[in-house]
């Protein structure tokens, strides 16, 4: 087997850090992780940690940036395959029930958001993201709107802000109480797309 390069050897390290840190934040919650912990999970040392990340806080930004991008990901490979708008929505439905409101998830999205509130520099860097996730999912009702000949009862940017807040209250409902149903999501999708809404 072929030698790796010092940069491959690298990057391999930075990938192994990245799914400990991710495993130890989802189980454990960012507080009570510590960068100590992931290196001795990882089988490397503490140095392995810094001389890869600069802090604990960056290292938890990019594990959430790539669940982030896993479930976004996700979503969209759900609702690529229907040709229809109802059958999107439905398997829009779909994704929500299995996705929002992980608790594991939920809980590490909402306890470094609590912490980062705290910290100006990175509360500006979860504002950039956030920025972002906004921009995405307006581009996506764009499309959308654009792939079904809709015309949204309000703005895209709006539509985008409703959606999303109805998304992530649902999903901290859920990971506290994982019985209350999504399927509202499904039926505020319907209202905006001016479709008839499903009954139940």
């Amino acid at each position: 087997m072929p030698r790796l390069s010092r940069a491959e050897s690298q990057a391999r390290t930075r990938a192994r850090l990245l799914d400990t840190a991710k495993a130890c934040f989802l189980r454990d919650g960012y507080a009570a992780t510590s960068l100590e912990g992931i290196a001795e999970a990882a089988g490397f040392s503490k140095g392995a940690v810094y001389s890869n990340f600069a802090n604990k806080d960056e290292l938890c930004l990019e594990v959430l940036d790539a669940i982030r991008a896993e479930r976004a990901a996700s979503l969209v490979a759900a609702v690529s395959g229907p040709t229809s708008l109802e059958g999107r929505i439905a398997a829009f439905e779909a994704w929500a029930e299995k996705h929002i409101g992980d608790r594991a998830w939920t809980s590490l999205e909402v306890e470094f958001a609590i912490h980062a509130s705290r910290d100006r520099r990175l509360g500006r860097e979860l504002a950039k993201r956030t920025k972002a996730i906004h921009a995405t999912v307006v581009a996506t009702v764009r499309g959308q709107a654009s792939r079904g000949g809709l015309e949204l009862p309000m703005p895209p940017e709006d539509v985008a802000v409703a959606l999303l807040s109805l998304g992530i209250g649902l999903g901290v409902q859920r990971a506290m109480v994982p019985s209350v149903p999504v399927r509202s999501l499904g039926k505020v999708a319907r209202l905006l797309a001016g479709v008839t809404p499903k009954r139940g």
